[in-house]
């Protein structure tokens, strides 16, 4: 990685990370959800959360028309991405073949393989922003404003209530005051930094910067994110299969998207199928899987390295090492995504000044059971490649080594632990910054019904209060958040 360090960008826009997300629509497991109300988060049971996905969603899915599993009538559209490629086929093909089941994996039964489901419109991209706001944004008792950014949450010391927030825009400093209550929806990083910087957070960190004390909790204590490893790449001897973006950047390929909404261009990057294993690491009972994996039909060198591989902060001399030589070679990466690791991070303050970002320590695969569930999922990619689906486009394992991997032999156990320690980078999932959880929980931040622990009138509502791993990417769970935290608003004061 350049600099020896991950990338965590943020989408800084209204509508958050939805404007730059890979718009992957996934809830999560019941297991994961039924976990998460056992562990005394009463009201968020797998049967309590489903209503409320159900509602936002506006799903427009083939062979799913009449499915009891998707919403309709909701703002957020989800459908199956336009362009589907000839791999697309031969990865569940593939995946049949060693005894996967295609599912709907968005239905309580999801555990298999199948195409992907994406918060898109006729191959557009629908953002939060898009869903909720871009209809509604004329309502008197609706009001944005962009350019503002939010420098502390105002909370009496003496009651311990919070009754406004302090914001700079445009160079000029501004106070607004709650009627009723603050709700905090500021993303995974962010609303725990802005927590802390008003007060509320670990007592000995915050005096560490002089910050007066207001109420001692685990604030960014407890970090999780899905990692991905990104470089198994398979060579295909065959062409126009992939998304090589010389080829397909094309005047024709363009009119195609701007004018139909489908073709190439449609393509979520080139992710197009999606699959969920167990692995022979995982230590669970039944179906409950540890891995996702990710059919692309493209890989690092798809796009000359232009921006897949800047976006996961690749240096540019392993880069050179490695994927340049592949840049025009029809190419097909699977992705797999490390569901539950057990590897915690933390997030904490640099400062005290609130434009300076926090510390953030992902501390990824620092727990060895990740390393080798890691390398089994490797393992298993490879039995799927080796499949006659895929030996049909004479599909075969790149085998350039990373030099920092070379004294290890291709292929072996030690050379796939260098290697996912060499370029394994986050999905962008990161979550439990303000973990949810009861008050006899040492390290939850926000009760059941997501106010903070110890102080009055104020809320958090996004990913940061997600207190376990999902098998999901975090984008339709915060989503649903907001639907839950909107009737748990509405019923505390009586709307």
């Amino acid at each position: 990685m350049e600099n020896e360090r991950c990338f965590w960008p943020r989408g800084k826009a209204v509508g958050g990370t939805s404007v730059v997300n890979y718009m992957i629509y996934t809830r999560g497991m019941p297991i994961d959800w039924n976990r998460i109300a056992a562990k005394g988060n009463y009201g968020w049971s797998y049967e309590e959360v489903l209503p409320y996905y159900m509602k936002s969603e506006r799903a427009n899915l083939r062979g799913l028309k009449n499915s009891p599993w998707h919403g309709r009538d909701g703002e957020l559209n989800v459908e199956d991405v336009p362009f589907r490629s000839k791999l697309s086929k031969a990865f569940l093909d593939a995946a049949h073949l060693l005894g996967n089941r295609r599912v709907d994996y968005n239905s309580p039964d999801g555990f298999g393989f199948s195409f992907i489901q994406a918060t898109i419109n006729r191959g557009i991209r629908t953002s939060s922003a898009k869903a909720f706001l871009h209809n509604n944004k004329k309502r008197k008792n609706l009001h944005i404003l962009t350019k503002s950014y939010v420098t502390k949450i105002l909370i009496d010391p003496q009651t311990k209530t919070a009754y406004g927030v302090e914001f700079q825009r445009l160079g000029r400093k501004y106070t607004v005051f709650a009627e009723k209550e603050v709700i905090l929806s500021a993303g995974p990083i962010e609303s725990p930094h802005l927590l802390m910087l008003s007060g509320v957070g670990p007592a000995d960190h915050l005096r560490s910067f002089g910050i007066n004390v207001i109420q001692d909790l685990k604030v960014g204590e407890t970090l999780y994110d899905h990692i991905s490893f990104p470089g198994i790449t398979f060579l295909l001897n065959a062409t126009q299969l992939t998304l090589v973006e010389r080829k397909i950047a094309t005047i024709q390929n363009t009119l195609q998207y701007t004018q139909f909404g489908d073709g190439p261009m449609s393509s979520l990057a080139g992710v197009e199928t999606i699959g969920y294993i167990k692995t022979n690491e995982s230590e669970e009972l039944g179906d409950i899987p540890d891995i996702e994996l990710l059919g692309s039909c493209a890989s690092l060198a798809s796009d000359q390295g232009n921006v897949v591989a800047k976006g996961l902060h690749l240096s540019d001399w392993l880069y050179n090492q490695v994927y340049k030589p592949i840049e025009n070679i029809d190419s097909f990466t699977v992705l797999f995504m490390l569901l539950h690791p057990k590897s915690k991070g933390l997030l904490r303050l640099g400062s005290t000044n609130p434009f300076q970002q926090p510390k953030l320590y992902g501390n990824y695969l620092t727990h060895p059971k990740d390393v080798a569930t890691s390398v089994a999922a490797i393992r298993y990619i490879i039995r799927l490649i080796d499949t006659p689906p895929f030996k049909k486009y004479g599909a075969k394992l790149y085998k350039k080594k990373y030099p920092n991997c070379a004294q290890f032999e291709f292929d072996s156990d030690k050379y796939w632990e260098c290697a996912v320690r060499t370029i394994t980078s986050t999905l962008h999932h990161q979550i439990a910054t303000c973990k949810m959880g009861p008050g006899t929980d040492e390290y939850a931040v926000v009760d059941p019904e997501l106010r903070v622990h110890g102080i009055r009138n104020l809320r958090v509502a996004d990913s940061s209060i997600i207190p376990i791993t999902l098998a999901a990417h975090t984008n339709a769970p915060a989503i649903m958040i907001g639907e839950k935290a909107a009737d748990l608003i509405k019923n505390t004061w009586k709307l």
